[in-house]
């Protein structure tokens, strides 16, 4: 079987990157294309809700039923409701229609990564897994690329060439309800069927130990547990309303502030040169980590982080700059992020100790997507109401209670060794 793994495997993680990056980025696009306003669009960041919670639904996924059988069926379930939005968007209610379809298709993907984790680790021996660990990775960056980049351009070409911007739309949600479908298939046929992947034929993770509310127990039972959960919910409060903002920054007219870039070329900005600098921070940041330590390098990569927000600010008072500096702006911003990421991405695994270590990695993601999802909703309402300069310097301003946990965090030196086995996907 192994050499079906070099067929599945990317498969799988693309198939994961890709629901993600529709309801929580592609979306963005979609709804500032149709004119839906910023206060609206920093709203959808509820959509994040799924991944927030994924770990209460969790041991139903491990103990009813097959890893394999639940992310066929989520794949398929996915197709099916992209589908359905396609033909949707026509409505006069699509706003309502494609908030509803949405949410269901950011719960099929957070059970679908629940279930693809899951697969991944009874497939294959643990020497299989860590050998595979970049493969992972990479495909999950390229269903970002394929999703950010190649379906925004694709959309705004069509916007271009038909007029139709319901109908450019349309056509994008038929072509990833035909991927699902094809991956439904492919997965079918190509999928092993491990023996370890016996559903409610295992025993249950909580046969032995504490009960499944003692993970919870253990969790916040920590040393420092207080600022430790504050550096989740803080440390990328800037992040989380800039990533909202920056689409309608740049398709706005530049008489609102906005830069009056058109969606094909949003498309190339950020599913290019933005995810090259993403990945390549992403790396470095491993590397220097593995290197120096997390402790001598938290600091450094949470400024990383959060200065380039700057460039904003400097293409938010220049009137309509040069389509070479907003590149070179999204460029530094997303390498800033990919160290800043990392840094973070290193602590959480470094908190994640004990018996209960998967559970607890689960609690800090699910921590992270809530310090993701709240600040993103009320960011349209702060962007209408102070106007996209004075909100890039709040933003500059907001980021700084997070950093300023630092000190309290309880950080070893030996943390280094965590980031010999990232994978930042």
């Amino acid at each position: 079987m192994k050499r079906y793994e070099w067929l599945y495997i990317p498969t799988l993680y693309f198939a994961e990157s890709l629901p993600y990056n529709i309801v929580n980025a592609v979306s963005v696009v979609m709804y500032k294309s149709m004119g839906v306003s910023n206060v609206t669009i920093g709203l959808t960041s509820y959509l994040y809700l799924p991944w927030v919670i994924k770990m209460f639904w969790a041991p139903m996924v491990d103990i009813h039923g097959t890893k394999r059988a639940w992310l066929r069926h989520m794949q398929l379930l996915m197709s099916v409701a992209l589908g359905v939005l396609a033909v949707g968007i026509f409505s006069p209610h699509y706003l309502t229609i494609s908030l509803v379809i949405f949410t269901v298709v950011a719960f099929l993907s957070a059970t679908h990564d629940i279930a693809t984790d899951g697969f991944y680790m009874l497939a294959m021996s643990r020497e299989r897994q860590a050998f595979y660990v970049g493969i992972r990775s990479l495909f999950y960056r390229l269903g970002t690329i394929f999703a950010t980049g190649y379906l925004v351009v694709m959309a705004g070409n069509l916007e271009k060439s038909t007029g139709d911007i319901p109908g450019a739309w349309s056509t994008i949600l038929w072509i990833s309800a035909g991927i699902f479908f094809a991956l439904f298939l492919f997965h079918t046929f190509y999928l092993p069927k491990p023996g370890l992947d016996a559903g409610s034929a295992r025993p249950r993770r909580d046969s032995k130990g504490p009960p499944f509310l003692d993970v919870f127990k253990s969790y916040f039972q920590q040393p420092k547990i207080m600022p430790i959960v504050l550096f989740i919910l803080l440390y990328r409060l800037g992040e989380a309303m800039v990533v909202k903002m920056l689409v309608p920054f740049m398709k706005d007219k530049p008489e609102v502030g906005g830069l009056g870039v058109d969606t094909a070329t949003v498309g190339y900005v950020y599913g290019t040169v933005g995810i090259l600098s993403l990945v390549i921070g992403g790396i470095l940041g491993g590397w220097l980590i593995s290197r120096f330590g997390l402790k001598k390098c938290i600091w450094p990569m949470a400024i990383a982080l959060n200065t380039p927000d700057l460039g904003y600010i400097y293409l938010a008072k220049t009137a309509e700059p040069a389509l070479n500096a907003i590149y070179a702006v999204v460029a530094l911003e997303q390498f800033g992020y990919g160290l800043g990421f990392t840094a973070f991405m290193v602590f959480l695994m470094y908190t994640s100790k004990g018996a209960y270590q998967t559970a607890h990695y689960a609690i800090s993601t699910g921590l992270m997507a809530l310090g993701m999802m709240i600040p993103g909703m009320i960011s349209g309402v702060i962007q209408e109401r102070l106007g996209y300069e004075t909100f890039f310097i709040t933003i500059l301003v907001i980021s700084i209670p997070g950093m300023l946990v630092i000190p309290f965090l309880p950080i070893e030196p030996d943390v280094k060794e965590v980031a010999k086995d990232l994978d930042i996907s």
